[in-house]
């Protein structure tokens, strides 16, 4: 399984809206594994299809594993979502401010406001209807991602970008 190629904003597939999803075959399987392995290798906690100049719904999020990571976000800890056509069709008022990052964007962060909770649906990489509840950095991991697949980059969005510190990146990238 080859690393995929993650792109920078210069590349149009980033800005346009992604197709949908409509076949789970042997050529989406391959997509779907060598965005994990490409995700894995960044590293990072979500990588959508255009990231790697596929322009489909697809992404990729997996929060970290470590202790740190299990006191925080317990069993959702290290847990791989693969969903394809993912839609937001609830989300809560309150809004959380955080800093992002974006494998697209090396080098900067910027402040962004998320819903602070979000339900999704949408489907697994074999085709089967999912449903994920998210809250938190999850739910900001989920929307920053989905956000990929209509060509909204965080850049469009935040209050405010830098250049941050190096612990500041490393805690930003998605």
């Amino acid at each position: 399984m080859p690393l995929r190629t993650i792109i920078q904003p210069d590349n149009p597939v980033l800005r346009k809206k992604a197709i949908r999803v409509h076949s789970y075959d042997k050529k989406f399987q391959t997509l779907v594994d060598d965005m994990i392995e490409t995700l894995m290798a960044a590293p990072g906690v979500g990588l959508a299809a255009p990231q790697v100049a596929v322009s489909q719904r697809l992404i990729i999020v997996q929060l970290p594993n470590d202790d740190d990571a299990k006191a925080e976000f317990g069993d959702e800890a290290g847990k791989l979502y693969v969903v394809a056509n993912p839609e937001i069709i609830k989300a809560s008022k309150a809004m959380l401010e955080g800093v992002e990052g974006c494998l697209s964007i090396p080098g900067y962060v910027g402040l962004v406001d998320r819903h602070e909770k979000i339900t999704i649906t949408g489907f697994d990489r074999h085709g089967q209807p999912l449903r994920i509840k998210a809250e938190g950095w999850q739910a900001r991991v989920f929307q920053h991602e989905i956000d990929h697949l209509d060509g909204r980059l965080y850049i469009d969005i935040a209050s405010e970008i830098w250049k941050p510190s190096e612990r500041e990146a490393e805690e930003a990238e998605d």
